[in-house]
Order: structure tokens, then sequence, then C-alpha cells
């Protein structure tokens, strides 16, 4: 009877088998990771781009008069270029993700672009709402101004309303997706890197 009271708990705990995360496993999602994150990257610099050169060209096409109509232009595309730009900063990060790397150098890399993600999503891109609606709102006075108030309203009004949908709405679901996939991954290293230490 005295024997089962001498059970020694530590000596239990160090037997028991312990369930590491699979290696493979990790590094396949952290190449799906970089992989959704390039494609996406150079989507975006498509699109603005193409939005760029869309705009230049009704610029130069229909030749606006009033000089709220070319500072709105102005605006529009300089917001999209310096969005860009600060974008762009990630590719750097994302191409020095190499499969040779330490988990302790996996776990830096998705910090520092968790960072970068954090300042684009809230810094960056409440800049680029702002100049962008601004810069809207600047080029669109010229053509409303010769329509009647119901048609200006209407056409402000619908436009801004699917601004504010895209703030409101798309951009938080976007923010907390890419934040869940980036999270996910650094806990999942952070604990290979805990067990790898003990």
């Amino acid at each position: 009877m005295e024997n089962d009271n001498n059970i020694d708990f530590k000596d239990l705990w160090k037997k028991q088998s312990v369930s590491q995360p699979d290696m493979k496993d990790l590094l396949l999602r952290v190449g799906k990771f970089k992989k959704t994150a390039l494609r996406s990257l150079w989507i975006t610099n498509i699109l603005l781009f193409a939005t760029g050169a869309f705009i230049i060209f009704i610029w130069m096409y229909y030749q606006p008069q009033f000089i709220s109509t070319k500072i709105g232009i102005v605006l529009t595309i300089l917001a999209m270029v310096i969005y860009v730009l600060v974008y762009n900063r990630l590719l750097k990060i994302y191409n020095s993700i190499d499969a040779e790397q330490s988990n302790h150098d996996y776990l830096q890399k998705l910090i520092e672009i968790k960072k970068k993600q954090q300042f684009l999503q809230t810094k960056m891109m409440s800049f680029y709402f702002i100049a962008l609606t601004i810069g809207i709102c600047l080029y669109m006075y010229e053509y409303a101004s010769r329509m009647s108030f119901l048609g200006a309203s209407l056409t402000y009004g619908i436009t801004l309303l699917w601004m504010l949908f895209n703030w409101f709405y798309i951009r938080p679901k976007q923010i907390k997706k890419q934040q869940s996939k980036l999270n996910s991954l650094i806990e999942k290293f952070e604990e290979v890197n805990n067990q790898l230490e003990s």
C-alpha cells in the first residue's frame, strides 16, 4: 500500500509522448503562405497600375476643364503609387523566406511580416482611402456640376456608400483573414521553438 504512494510524477511526465508539430506540414504551410502573399502583391501591383493607366487615359482623352478634376486625378494616382511603393517593401521579406532557414529565422521573418502588414492595414490603408475618397470626389465635381441636384446626389451617394462598404465591411474581413493565417503560423513556430529550447 505504501509503495503506491511513492509514484514519481516527474518521471511519468518525462516519459509521456509529446506530439510535435509536423515540420514538413509547417514548411508546406509557410510555402503556401508565401506563394499566396506574392500572388496577392503582384495582382495588387497590376490592378493599381492598370487603374492608374486608365485614369491617365481618361485625363488625356476627355481633357477636363476644372482644376479640381486635375487635382483629383493627381491625388488618386498619388495615393495608389504611395500605397504600392510601401506594399512592395514586403516583396523583399517574402523573397528572403528560404527552405534552408532555421525555425528561429522563420519566426523572425513572420513577425517582421506581421509588423509591416499591421502598418499597411492601419496607417497606409487609412491614408490610401482618405486620399482616394478626396481624389474621386474632386474628380467627380466637374461632371456632377453638369447634372441635376438629384443626379449629383445619387452619383456622390452611391460612390461614397461603396467606399464606406469597402472600408467598414470588406477591409476588416480581409485584415482578419490575413492576420489569422499569419498568427497561426507564428504560433506554430513559437511552439516548435519552445519545444526545441526545453
